[in-house]
């Protein structure tokens, strides 16, 4: 591209960051990184009455657990700054007197009680509802009588009429709107804050936005935008409205529908490099087959025309298969402080064991499961005998002669010197031959005895790691069960 690519992730702090959020954010760095362009943060947070405590730190911390780092924003100053919108107060006021002066813009005294009258008689005459430009023409003596009395006041751009409003859009292609479906918009609140359409345009156009990317439901606002740039005398910039992210029945997206925060898949047990791949192909496709790709397989395949504007569906099966993946080819040590939070946080204590141990678990677990919280969730019996057994699996494998068997087992445990998952696989052939069965009639059983569970890693991967001595008392352990039952 001719000129450096700019580009901003604009987010409101009024809640987490979910997940439509956080893929126009990715979409926004994939595309800078593509173009060796530069990704802004800037927080858009005029709208002081949504303001929610904590939700900024939330977005930061959302951000960078992504790895979408910002070069500029806040926390990395890069001359455009300051990049929190309520801290630019005075450069909307600056600009709003220009528009003023120009003659692009007026005064509009009206109270919220008329204005609220207009919309409800609007809406009795099935009239469309907008503002009907009452002061629009006033004379100067009654603007100066109104600004002598105190009268509060809002600015609106004066929406030129018989308009056509043309801009394109680099997914969806040319976009027409008749200004004359156009209301005045305000620029200006009565608190001096400016609304959205002003801060946006004034801070895209001073931070040399070349490019926005943002949700497709901004897609009636940009005419609005793009003749707010003509009252300034600025060329706007690309526009690409990324299409909406659906719930797996059809329906908009929401937190009872998997609309969660960021951070909510971290703490469900999900890689960061997982969700980063997984909402990279939300609306977007390389061209062919891949699914898992590297970030810079992704950065490297990344544009605009592959950008679909159709709606994408949220599958959260789809993102546990490739958390799944992700998982199971992970370095075991780099999951180790995760797993320890979990297990702090669920009350397993693993103090007792070594980094070492827990490395060996984690790998065990890891290719079997699909988040962090299952590897935590059925590691259990790694660091503590178990206290029941699974019902159901109880009712098939604690037979009548499942004591025998167990017992059988046990003294062959017993012998047995070198405790390898190897050696331990060769005695249970040598057992099921000698009795005329399948290894699967011991398998079972013995690993219900052990873990308490009926699914789970390789048996004899779990009886090295537990080690002979805790093997051979969990098998006593069932038998004495098995045997209380039968007496019952």
């Amino acid at each position: 591209m001719a000129e450096s690519v700019r580009v901003r992730f604009a987010p409101s702090p009024t809640g987490y960051l979910h997940v439509g959020g956080a893929r126009s954010a990715l979409f926004n760095y994939l595309f800078a990184r593509r173009h060796n362009g530069t990704f802004i943060l800037r927080i858009e947070d005029t709208d002081q009455t949504r303001f929610v405590e904590g939700a900024l730190q939330e977005i930061y911390e959302s951000l960078k657990w992504l790895g979408l780092q910002w070069d500029e924003g806040p926390q990395a100053d890069g001359g455009c700054g300051p990049y929190i919108q309520s801290q630019r107060l005075h450069i909307y006021k600056e600009y709003s007197e220009k528009l003023l002066g120009s003659g692009h813009a007026y005064r509009c005294f009206c109270t919220p009680e008329r204005i609220t009258q207009l919309r409800a008689e609007q809406e009795k005459a099935k009239q469309p509802s907008g503002y009907d430009k009452k002061c629009r023409n006033l004379s100067d003596d009654e603007i100066a009588a109104h600004l002598a009395s105190g009268t509060p006041f809002v600015v609106r751009l004066k929406i030129p009429s018989g308009r056509k409003v043309v801009f394109t859009d680099k997914i969806r292609g040319a976009i027409e709107y008749s200004s004359d479906v156009l209301d005045d918009l305000v620029l200006i609140k009565s608190d001096g804050y400016p609304t959205y359409h002003m801060a946006n345009v004034v801070d895209d156009h001073l931070m040399n936005i070349t490019h926005v990317l943002r949700g497709d439901e901004w897609i009636a606002s940009t005419p609005r935008h793009v003749l707010l740039y003509e009252a300034f005398g600025w060329t706007p910039p690309e526009f690409a409205h990324l299409p909406i992210i659906l719930s797996p029945d059809g329906g908009k997206l929401s937190k009872r529908k998997g609309a969660a925060s960021v951070m909510d898949f971290k703490r469900g047990g999900f890689l960061p490099e997982a969700l980063f791949n997984f909402l990279a192909l939300l609306g977007w496709s390389p061209g062919d087959e891949r699914e898992k790709m590297s970030l810079k397989e992704l950065i490297d395949a990344f544009s605009l025309e592959k950008v679909s504007p159709k709606s994408a569906v949220f599958d959260e099966q789809k993102l546990e298969w490739m958390n799944g993946v992700y998982l199971a080819g992970k370095n075991s040590d780099a999951l180790l402080d995760d797993c320890k939070d979990l297990w702090a946080e669920r009350k397993i204590d693993v103090s007792g064991f070594s980094d070492d141990y827990l490395l060996s678990v984690i790998t065990l677990m890891k290719v079997r499961s699909r988040r962090l919280t299952d590897i935590v969730d059925n590691s259990f019996y790694f660091f503590a005998d178990p206290l029941s057994y699974d019902e159901k699996a109880a009712a098939k494998q604690f037979t009548s002669d499942a004591a025998f068997v167990l017992g059988v087992i046990n003294d062959a445990l017993a012998g047995t010197g070198s405790f390898t998952a190897s050696e331990i696989e060769t005695l249970f052939k040598t057992l099921a031959e000698s009795r005329g069965v399948s290894t699967g009639k011991l398998i079972h059983p013995a690993r219900l005895s052990i873990s308490g569970v009926s699914a789970g890693p390789g048996l004899y991967e779990i009886m090295e790691l537990i080690g002979k001595d805790s093997v051979i008392r969990r098998i006593e352990n069932a038998i004495t069960h098995i045997r209380s039952k039968e007496s019952k």
